[in-house]
């Protein structure tokens, strides 16, 4: 049995008519391409997914990355999968054609990559964070420093990484040590060292290009004094070629139980006469700087996990419909043929969360995806300024509720093939190890419903509270067009109603004692994430039961017929688990704070 990438039926699906991408050919950025340029740039992708990355994921999850005390040895179709996504032009693909781009909609680039991550998403990690990267780089850096490192992080001579976490801070960067003293040339002396890098060595491009956080000396205490500096693992010449090593060094390898193939990477910066680095942007705003490639990244996790979802669902699908075992309960006769398991209800039940939560998870990811488009070439500035308000917000939904849900759905995949499900003959295994890397990439759970609670529904008098909360009533009110959704849509506006009455309930926990009130935070992100993915779910049910009216294939009949059964399930069996979690509270149960140390 051979793995599957992503459905192409559904990927059209989310990618025209839930997105309706193809609406975008009217703005000007995109009025030189059309339906066929989105095609053929998809196509070119899945092949080079398949080509070069699906050929090598078990084996680079076999073979991992090792330091020789010289240099980074890696399996040697890594950096020919690296090679062939650069070459193909997809480091640039969202850049202006000025640039050496595609000029692609962020839609198509991510779906685009999307196979990639499906393929391998261990050696993807290369690729997705150097275009995070460049795009802060595109964003912030000065003039000069786009005109030396830009071009060949987009043509894929140099890598990206970003370098916060510290070994004795990690989501704490409000105390981070590493040091920044400014030298006679304006640059300046980079000192300290930081750990869980990813790709912060490798063999696979001639330079790396480390977006480092650090403190100048002298600068304001907290978040405050935290700047954010470009050092090069190698200096370059007046000619902008690379001359030298800088003073970074390689402290270790750190080894995962998933993403293998992916160098984590303990790097010790100015061991010596100081490592050089590069003032980006202004003193002292680094953070700031830094929360665009964060908040980037943190999309693109919560589309890996959804993807790894989708991944053991497909496996698990296909497996259940091949695998002939046992006889239904009202059939006696021993000597009966057995029936694919996929006709017993257990297994039906549980490819019916996979999909629930891995559809579920692709369309929200698809949804910020089409916020970020929006943010950045919206017809008018109060598009693009309301789009970035309300993806804002979802950020650490769309980052978390993927990574924890579809997690779940991977190991029901395991669940489905039994035995062979946890064996390394199979891919099932592989696919729990590296998704479950996941709900801790790029914040835990816990730091998303902090972020959520605190700061991001309540910012602004909760403007993007209140513009989220119109934009899924305008689905509410779409779907009582139609006889067979309005128990859903009236789920929906309850579900609503009681979110309103929970968020009323901690903002007043947390103005008499903010430590308890934000205590149960992660329940409330939890929460929030189960009713946006139930909206996702009443958005494809919508265009399912329009599509349905229509002229349609036996085939697209029985697909969108899966759409309004899995939507159905979710509202059915998956919504309602959010009662005891609003239950807890608002009514303010803090026994897990109230569980003092010395009881442990």
């Amino acid at each position: 049995m051979t793995n599957s990438l992503l459905n192409d039926r559904d990927t059209e699906f989310l990618l025209y008519e839930f997105l309706d991408t193809e609406a975008l050919l009217q703005r000007p950025r995109y009025k030189e391409h059309s339906r066929e340029v989105f095609d053929a740039t998809l196509k070119t992708a899945r092949t080079i997914a398949e080509k070069f990355f699906a050929n090598h994921n078990a084996k680079g999850d076999a073979n991992e990355p090792n330091f020789d005390g010289e240099k980074i040895q890696m399996i040697a179709e890594t950096k020919q999968s690296w090679d062939a996504l650069s070459e193909a032009g997809f480091l640039a693909g969202h850049c202006n054609f000025d640039e050496g781009g595609m000029q692609l909609p962020k839609a198509i680039i991510s779906t685009a990559l999307g196979y990639v991550s499906a393929a391998n998403i261990a050696s993807a990690c290369y690729p997705f964070l150097t275009i995070a990267a460049a795009n802060l780089l595109r964003s912030f850096a000065s003039d000069s420093l786009k005109a030396q490192f830009l071009p060949q992080m987009l043509d894929g001579r140099f890598a990206g990484t970003m370098a916060l976490t510290e070994p004795d801070q990690g989501s704490a960067l409000a105390d981070i040590r590493t040091s920044a003293e400014q030298a006679e040339d304006g640059s300046y002396r980079i000192r300290g060292q930081k750990m869980y890098i990813s790709g912060g060595d490798q063999s696979l491009t001639e330079n790396i290009v480390h977006l480092v956080l650090a403190k100048i000396k002298g600068a304001p205490a907290g978040v405050k004094g935290i700047s954010l500096f470009l050092v090069p693992k190698m200096l370059l010449d007046e000619n902008g070629q690379v001359a030298q090593p800088n003073d970074v060094k390689l402290a270790g390898l750190l080894h995962k139980m998933g993403f293998r193939n992916t160098t984590s990477t303990v790097l010790s910066f100015g061991e010596d006469q100081g490592a050089v680095g590069y003032l980006i942007g202004e003193p002292h705003q680094g953070l700031k700087y830094m929360f665009q490639m964060m908040n980037e990244a943190r999309i693109s996790v919560g589309a890996g996990a959804s993807i790894l979802g989708y991944q053991g669902y497909a496996y698990s699908l296909q497996y259940a419909k091949d695998r002939p075992q046992g006889r239904l309960p009202s059939n006696q006769d021993p000597s009966a043929k057995q029936v694919p398991i996929i006709q017993h209800a257990d297994i039906r039940r549980m490819l019916l969360m996979q999909k629930a939560y891995a559809e579920g998870g692709l369309g929200l990811s698809m949804y910020a995806t089409s916020l970020y488009e929006d943010q950045h070439s919206a017809p008018t500035e109060e598009e693009s300024q309301l789009a970035a308000t309300l993806l804002d917000l979802i950020t650490p939904v769309v980052k978390s509720w993927p990574s924890k849900y579809c997690l779940k759905a991977n190991e029901l995949a395991i669940q489905v093939l039994g035995g062979a499900g946890y064996i390394r003959e199979f891919p099932l295994e592989q696919l729990y190890r590296d998704n479950r890397l996941n709900a801790i990439h790029e914040g835990t759970e816990g730091i998303h419903a902090l972020d959520l609670l605190a700061r991001k529904v309540p910012s602004k008098n909760f403007q993007a509270y209140q513009l989220l909360q119109t934009e899924i009533r305008k689905t509410v009110l779409e779907a009582r067009q139609k006889e067979s959704l309005v128990s859903m849509a009236d789920t929906l506006e309850e579900s609503l109603q009681k979110l309103d009455e929970t968020g009323m309930a901690l903002f007043t926990q947390l103005q008499e004692d903010v430590d308890r009130g934000l205590s149960n935070a992660t329940l409330y992100l939890d929460v929030f994430g189960c009713i946006m993915v139930a909206w996702i779910w009443l958005r494809q049910a919508v265009i399912a039961a329009n599509a349905l009216e229509g002229t349609t294939s036996e085939e697209d009949g029985n697909f969108y017929r899966g759409k309004l059964h899995t939507a159905l399930f979710y509202f059915e069996w998956e919504l309602p688990n959010i009662q005891p979690q609003i239950s807890l509270l608002q009514s303010g149960n803090n026994l897990p704070f109230d569980m003092r140390v010395d009881w442990f």
